[in-house]
């Protein structure tokens, strides 16, 4: 079977990938080396988490707040907290709210390295330097963090362990040990650390400007202008609660985890075909009683794939060694999403773009 076959091969490199971030709170960090960015709207209920952390980190030079039009309490949190906060402009035409924010922030920021982080990540102490460390240490232009997930619901963390396997079904283990190719690239927009003149020498947030999935979209373009860019596995340096409720992570995860305006529509058949051969039917197949070995093989293996996820979680548990069995509704979904791309976000409309085009 050609997509089992793929899918191992994908599987195996995790064998060889690089090591997960560690706290590095006692290296050495040049004094107004990073400044942190926070794009913000509506955030005022969990905004504090990440700048009470952030104030008390020695190696965090300043924080930026981008107030992207509230209507909430965010900016008078982010003032409480000592964070910088910066009134974002209007959105202009053709730009997204968050890469708007993040443009703006990055013609703030005068340090060496510039840190956008969601205003839901939890950084911990020593973040700053374990992501400074892997940048310097591999020559990285752009190095980005993959979070620990906080579900507090057991069918939310089922579900959400689910649709996190199909990154690692599409793309491989966090941390591949060598540069993949551009249109491969892939990021965590909850936390990013950039060279700040690097960044704007190729036109900062701009090139992403008009894309939901920005953070693919940023770095698929800088790849592509030869940047080097590394993804690591962050779960011991940040910790994220993304969505209140299973519905949410239907709702929201599933309408950006198709990548559809960054990714050419023929990668999108590809990757969806790979998702329901060797994820969705091997459950149904199972539940029908006509699994074939090779059912039964996949099977197994999607669990063994739950297991080396289980880290990723808070009190990770029963739902997401069982998440194999949300994997058919998850495939489903993913179609839905590449099928109908959702362009409405925060409370905006954005206008439909051409699909699978990356940032040009």
């Amino acid at each position: 079977m050609i997509a089992g076959a793929v899918l191992i091969r994908r599987l195996a490199a995790g064998a060889r990938r690089r090591p997960p971030l560690e706290p590095a709170p006692s290296r050495p960090v040049p004094a107004g080396a990073v400044t942190v960015v926070i794009p913000a709207r509506d955030e005022a209920a969990r905004i504090g988490a990440c700048l009470g952390a952030l104030r008390d980190d020695p190696q965090v030079a300043g924080v930026i707040v981008v107030d992207d039009e509230s209507s909430d309490a965010t900016v008078a949190v982010a003032s409480a907290y000592g964070a910088r906060v910066v009134h974002g402009a209007a959105l202009p035409p053709g730009w997204v709210g968050k890469p708007w924010a993040l443009q703006q922030g990055l013609l703030t920021v005068e340090g060496d390295w510039i840190l956008t982080l969601d205003a839901d990540v939890i950084p911990a102490p020593g973040l700053v330097g374990a992501l400074l460390g892997a940048a310097e240490d591999d020559s990285w232009d752009v190095v980005s963090a993959g979070a620990r997930f906080i579900c507090r619901d057991p069918v939310q963390r089922w579900l959400h362990a689910s649709m996190l396997a199909t990154l690692v079904y599409r793309f491989g283990p966090i941390g591949p040990p060598s540069a993949v190719s551009p249109g491969r690239a892939i990021a965590n927009g909850q936390c990013i650390l950039a060279r700040r003149s690097w960044l704007l020498e190729r036109g900062g947030f701009a090139v992403t400007g008009g894309h939901l999935t920005d953070d693919i979209a940023l770095v698929r373009w800088l790849a592509g202008l030869g940047g080097r860019v590394g993804f690591l596995d962050g779960s011991a340096v940040i910790a994220v609660e993304m969505h209140r409720d299973a519905a949410e992570v239907w709702r929201e995860w599933g309408r950006s985890l198709p990548m559809a305006d960054v990714t050419p529509v023929w990668q999108q058949a590809a990757d969806l075909a790979l998702i329901w051969l060797t994820m969705a039917a091997p459950p149904i197949r199972v539940a029908a009683g006509r699994a074939t070995a090779v059912d039964v093989g996949l099977l197994a293996l999607r669990v063994a794939v739950s297991g080396a996820l289980r880290g990723v979680y808070d009190g990770a548990g029963a739902p997401v060694w069982a998440a194999a069995l949300a994997d058919p509704a998850t495939a489903a979904r993913l179609t839905q999403g590449a099928l109908r791309p959702a362009r409405v976000w925060r409370g905006r409309s954005y206008p439909s773009r051409p699909g699978g085009s990356a940032a040009r």
